[in-house]
């Protein structure tokens, strides 16, 4: 970070905002090549902002900011390209996300792949009200870039490829461990770990094999924190399924 740095036309998306002061807003924002960092936008409550309707999640954004300290001022900001409206699950999953960049990237640090690979995902989304098989391949790019990459090749402890007939213990600090059992938390079947690391998510059972296992080690990366977002969608899958059906609990697993 240099002190006194003034960037313009920088593409972004913001991750958070909350009030500041009387009539201004602190925002997270998400750059392109300057990663995450903190803004001020002055006024931007204001009823005569020309900032109200551009400043919101999962909007693409050109943005401009003079950076001082860590705190930096945001001077000019407009949308890029079409705007995106995220509905119904695919909003919650969308807030889900931009928790996830929230813990997991420090601000001034460039992650222009994760960017990417976030931008996609977001525009991916506004276009499916299904957006489980778009996170679950979100979260693993995440991972990767991040060094935090699933290992699904080898069992950690022999080196021998994956046997689909056999079950394995994922290990977070290791990988895939052949077991003995077919049962556990963390208990996989050989051949839903193969079909993650390909991610076959049109798969059912794969898709809840994946989501079971990156609610993990997110969780194990997470220190155990809970999210929000997560938690708000668990729990309105489970409103609806005592209303509809008591099946439809199962899907909490694909979410």
């Amino acid at each position: 970070m240099k002190s006194g740095q003034r960037i313009e036309q920088q593409p972004a998306l913001l991750l958070h905002h909350r009030p500041f002061k009387d009539s201004s807003l602190l925002l997270d924002i998400f750059s392109q090549d300057h990663g995450r960092l903190a803004l001020i936008a002055r006024g931007a409550r204001s009823t005569k902002s020309r900032l109200k309707g551009v400043l919101r999640p999962f909007m693409p954004l050109r943005v401009a900011w003079l950076l001082r300290s860590d705190l930096g001022t945001l001077t000019g900001a407009e949308i890029d390209g079409r705007p995106l409206t995220l509905k119904g699950d695919s909003l919650l999953s969308g807030y889900y996300l931009n928790e996830l960049l929230l813990f997991f990237l420090h601000r001034h640090d460039p992650q222009p792949e994760v960017f990417s690979a976030y931008r996609q995902t977001i525009a991916n989304m506004a276009a499916t009200d299904e957006p489980a098989a778009l996170l679950r391949r979100f979260e693993i790019e995440l991972l990767s870039l991040l060094g935090y990459g699933l290992a699904l090749g080898h069992d950690a402890l022999t080196g021998d490829e994956l046997d689909p007939e056999m079950h394995y213990e994922y290990r977070p600090e290791q990988g895939p461990v052949q077991v003995q059992r077919d049962t556990g938390n963390m208990i996989f079947a050989g051949a839903a770990l193969i079909g993650i690391r390909e991610q076959r998510f049109e798969d059912r059972a794969v898709l809840r094999a994946a989501n079971r296992l990156l609610r993990a080690i997110l969780a194990f990366h997470l220190g155990g924190k809970e999210l929000k977002s997560r938690k708000v969608l668990l729990d309105l899958h489970r409103g609806q399924a005592k209303i509809e059906s008591p099946v439809r609990i199962n899907n909490e697993d694909e979410i």
